[in-house]
């Protein structure tokens, strides 16, 4: 459970941190809209340096980042599997039966692997530098524009920002409840697929009363304090866009350009650099 990143927030006071939520999240869509035009392994490299550089600028441990995607191997192992048998392009390598690996088709793999990887980090490094609270504010104040058709955008802000808070408490609710069966006896972590699944019924159902006794007693709690969505509530924080946000979106447009030359111009590095090698070694 704690190698779910979503709704966990990392506290370290950096300029990351101190950035615009608003331009944080269109920055992420950007990263996200921009990883499926890269077309060589050069160009994964330099969204993995991008990365990093700006997980060492947000003073966050790089094994930190590393565990979100432990939490979706599987997916990515299944991803390269299906790939790899399905993906016919190049040089066959084997060819048995109906199974046929390609060299093209591992290419591909390795790829998607790299992919699906490099989204779930830059998704979970906007999670770790940015606080439920600011994620919704900015949520909100983007979808501003949806009010005059009628849309609550207020509504949707608190439901947003209500299941945020909820995600922490859950997960350290669901870790007591393991350990609390453990300690009864139970094993959890034992036995085949059906085995586990059916252990993990003593810990569902008391999450379930958990949670549902959770949002009761925050209804009442709302309902007490006459709270609600109105768009004439006031903040604490109004969100400004300055300097620092005008010199981050630089620098995303900057990397942005770079993968859209190596898709469009360059074609992909990967070409140059192998005959580059190939002429040294010539």
């Amino acid at each position: 459970m704690r190698d779910v990143s979503f709704g966990q927030y990392y506290p370290t006071g950096s300029v990351i941190h101190r950035l615009d939520p608003r331009a944080k999240i269109i920055f992420m869509l950007i990263y996200m809209v921009i990883i499926f035009f890269v077309a060589s392994y050069c160009g994964y490299a330099l969204v993995a340096l991008f990365l990093f550089t700006v997980t060492a600028v947000a003073k966050i441990p790089i094994k930190t980042l590393f565990k979100s995607v432990k939490a979706i191997l599987v997916l990515m192992i299944f991803t390269a599997v299906i790939n790899i048998f399905f993906y016919h392009e190049g040089k066959v390598l084997v060819d048995w039966w109906i199974i046929e690996i390609t060299l093209g088709g591992i290419d591909f793999a390795i790829k998607m692997a790299l992919r699906i990887s490099l989204l779930v980090m830059g998704t979970s490094l906007l999670s770790f530098t940015t606080t439920p609270v600011e994620l919704t504010d900015a949520i909100e104040s983007l979808l501003h524009p949806l009010t005059y058709i009628k849309v609550p955008v207020h509504d949707i802000a608190l439901i947003m920002s209500i299941a945020l808070r909820f995600i922490p408490g859950l997960m350290d609710e669901t870790d007591k409840i393991m350990m609390a069966q453990k300690a009864r006896g139970a094993e959890i972590d034992t036995g085949g697929l059906v085995k586990k699944i059916k252990a993990m019924l003593p810990v569902l159902i008391p999450l379930f009363v958990s949670a549902i006794r959770r949002a009761d007693e925050l209804a009442d709690a709302l309902d007490a304090r006459c709270y609600n969505a109105s768009k004439h509530r006031t903040k604490m924080k109004v969100l400004k866009f300055g300097v620092k946000d005008a010199v981050a979106t630089l620098i995303v447009l900057v990397f942005a350009t770079l993968i859209l030359l190596d898709k469009y111009l360059l074609g992909g590095l990967d070409g140059y650099i192998v005959e580059f090698v190939k002429g040294l070694a010539g």
